[in-house]
């Protein structure tokens, strides 16, 4: 199953949570913080105008990206975790 983000809508996927502090004192799973880091994986048609025109995304597939921590809709896809959220959730492409 493939999924395909609507309007302004993106589908991103988690980074991997760090394993390891700076230190290298290992952390079990429960002490490891949910990234808000992904790779953003399909993009929407864009934001709707008031004229009726579309605007194209300012991230593309591929970028990766910061999020806050409760931004997008979780949703499980073929086993795989996935985030759909819009645009505007997005703070920041990582370069």
């Amino acid at each position: 199953m493939k999924l395909v983000p609507v309007g302004e809508k993106i589908v991103v996927k988690r980074l991997d949570a760090e394993e390891k502090t700076s230190g290298g004192i290992v952390l079990p799973d429960v002490a490891q913080k949910r990234p808000r880091q992904g790779r953003v994986l399909s993009v929407g048609d864009g934001h709707l105008l008031p004229d009726g025109t579309r605007a194209p995304h300012q991230v593309g597939e591929g970028d990766r990206i910061l999020f806050g921590n409760y931004a997008g809709a979780e949703v499980k896809v073929n086993g795989e975790e996935l985030l759909i959220m819009s645009e505007s959730d997005i703070l920041a492409v990582v370069l």
